[in-house]
């Protein structure tokens, strides 16, 4: 796997060795791989569970040896500067909406190795949809089968995505938009509210059993981000 992004961040992993833990090998500095929130346009909270990436890339650093930040950084997609990031999260309760450039702009990301995890924090689903059509309108998004390398990465989901609050009290479904090759490009998860998961253990009445069950399939989506 190699992405190539503005800020000649080459990364080679050693693979998956001992109890999954990841051995990064930075080719310049020692700069700890950069990830990045989403700020969108629409009026969408784009902003909401604003400690969850905290509390996972703290989760990360001490289950892994991803050499991760201890906060993420926020980008817009009309920058440049979205192609240093090989992992972009975008949450959010309500309308988000995607410039005819910006949505260009995530297709050029997407295809040259970059990854979007879309969390849908209840509400997102009837927009993110169709603004996902403007970046890919030949491909749908499909359901990941149980077995994919995304639920059994780091940790083991057998049963797929954990539902960590109750939103319509549907299942929770992880979907996928696939590259020519198979890559997972865009991770969506659906009805499970990961971040919400990820926050604080004071901010949300999660049991501790869900909120780490939460954390480790973040870490299995940050693994995937990187070494796919």
């Amino acid at each position: 796997m190699q992405h190539l992004f503005g800020r000649t961040l080459l990364l080679v992993f050693a693979g998956l060795v001992g109890i999954g833990m990841i051995a990064p090998v930075m080719a310049q500095d020692d700069a700890s791989i950069p990830i990045a929130r989403v700020k969108y346009g629409g009026g969408g909270d784009w902003y909401s569970d604003e400690e969850s990436l905290v509390e996972l890339l703290a989760f990360a650093r001490q289950h892994t040896l991803l050499d991760l930040p201890e906060r993420e950084e926020t980008v817009e997609l009309t920058s440049d500067q979205v192609f240093s990031y090989p992992y972009l999260y975008l949450t959010g309760h309500g309308n988000v909406t995607f410039s005819r450039a910006e949505a260009d702009r995530l297709r050029r990301y997407l295809q040259q190795g970059g990854f979007l995890h879309i969390d849908d924090n209840y509400g997102l689903d009837e927009y993110i949809r169709e603004e996902l059509k403007k970046v890919f309108p030949e491909k749908e998004l499909v359901e990941l089968p149980f077995d994919h390398p995304i639920y059994n990465t780091r940790y083991t989901f057998s049963d797929g995505l954990p539902k960590i609050h109750e939103h319509d009290g549907e299942r929770p479904q992880g979907y996928g938009l696939l590259d020519d090759s198979g890559r997972v490009m865009v991770f969506y998860t659906h009805e499970t509210d990961l971040g919400d998961g990820w926050e604080p253990a004071s901010v949300h009445d999660n049991s501790p059993e869900k909120r780490r069950a939460a954390l480790r399939m973040g870490v299995n989506v940050l693994t995937y981000a990187m070494t796919h």
